[in-house]
């Protein structure tokens, strides 16, 4: 039997797979040079504009935008998704003490992983294509309820039940504050999540999808994913970029406080991004939402944006640096009336949608994900000294 070498032959790549392809994917994708990025075939900033939520997971889970019949059958079905069950409603209150500081996120792998026991979810290998899709729909439908859940708990209130009659983003809102929210704010919150469903082979995604290439249950890839995200270099900058305006505090303040950080070589929250060379579209769209809501926290938002980026250009030339999807996050999801511990959560209440749609895309390859590394420790083989 003849055997293909070159399967077996180490290729040298960027650092961190910068650039590096490794699949082919129907999902969507990031044109990082034009400032532009797409689910399936639909610019993703227009998904935001002109659709709600239930219709764009619905995209990425069936490959088409539903006609209205089947928009109002899955946003029904999934809105009976979100009642958590018996076992996993009742470890909540010891998920959310032992969390601690850690928060809504760390409590998140352990809740998905009860979910997925409770729910008998089966290793993705075992099960056929219609059971694959009905578990990423029970685990996305569970994420914000339990996500909400446990703030409240961690705050000593009683988590808030879901309800079935308000969309995605106004039922999340409500169960975290206890209140529904009025329309505008519903609106606004929806757009971005809208905006964080899926955007390439980010960190996260990467990692589910090599979870899922084991052949594992939707958990655990789920559970991976959120690990992935827990990280601060990657999820956690919407209220990082708040607490950089908190530590300006006034206009007068702007210039020394950005010179003195990016001097010391200090990065500048909510600015720059690996993948866009121009401004990034997610970040646009988000300044126009802020803006409409308007006030003294947008004012200020938009003045620090427009001298940070003439600081960096003025002591970085020719690196084009701009708000990333972060910066304006931060502050519209603070004027929507949620806590700043809930920003990153609530980035994992959009983005399960991505990660599950990946999950089951890999689930058709059945090749696994092995890569090599370059060994460069003491040269082997050396004798074992015998013990003494």
């Amino acid at each position: 039997m003849s055997v293909n070498r070159s399967a077996y032959t180490p290729v040298d790549v960027p650092r961190g797979l910068a650039g590096v392809v490794v699949t082919d994917t129907e999902i969507g994708d990031v044109r990082g040079l034009e400032g532009f990025y797409h689910y399936r075939q639909y610019s993703a900033v227009e998904l935001a504009q002109t659709r709600p939520f239930e219709d764009v997971w619905h995209l990425l889970m069936h490959g088409e935008l539903p006609d209205a019949a089947g928009a109002a059958a899955f946003a029904a079905e999934t809105a009976g998704l979100r009642r958590l069950p018996d076992e996993v409603s009742a470890a909540l209150p010891a998920v959310a003490a032992a969390g601690g500081r850690s928060g809504p996120l760390a409590g998140l792998r352990t809740a998905l992983s009860l979910l997925g026991a409770a729910k008998g979810f089966r290793p993705l290998y075992d099960i056929d294509a219609d059971r694959r899709r009905e578990d990423t729909l029970v685990a996305t439908a569970a994420v914000p309820a339990v996500l909400a859940a446990l703030y409240r708990l961690g705050k000593g209130m009683e988590p808030v039940p879901p309800r079935e009659d308000l969309s995605y983003a106004a039922n999340y809102l409500y169960m975290v504050t206890g209140e529904e929210p009025d329309p505008e704010r519903a609106r606004a919150v929806e757009q971005y999540l809208i905006s964080t469903i899926d955007h390439g082979f980010n960190a996260s995604t990467f990692t589910a999808r090599v979870i899922a290439s084991t052949g594992a249950d939707v958990a655990a890839c789920l559970v991976g994913a959120v690990g992935a995200l827990s990280g601060p270099l990657h999820g956690g900058a919407p209220s990082r970029a708040l607490d950089t305006l908190d530590a300006i505090g006034t206009v007068d303040r702007i210039d020394p406080w950005i010179r003195e950080r990016v001097r010391a070589g200090e990065r500048i929250m909510g600015f720059g991004h690996p993948v866009y060379r121009t401004e990034d579209p997610r970040s646009r769209m988000l300044r126009g939402i802020a803006q409409q809501f308007g006030g003294p926290l947008v004012d200020f938002a938009t003045e620090v944006e427009g001298r940070v980026e003439a600081i960096l250009a003025e002591l970085k030339p020719g690196r084009a640096l701009h708000t990333n999807v972060e910066f304006y996050a931060g502050v519209v999801m603070e004027l929507c009336g949620l806590p700043r511990e809930m920003f990153t959560p609530t980035f994992a209440a959009a983005r399960v949608v991505g990660w599950s749609a990946n999950v089951l895309e890999q689930s058709q390859d059945p090749k696994i994900i092995r890569p090599a590394a370059r060994y460069v420790g003491p040269g082997a083989p050396v004798e074992v000294p015998r013990a003494a």
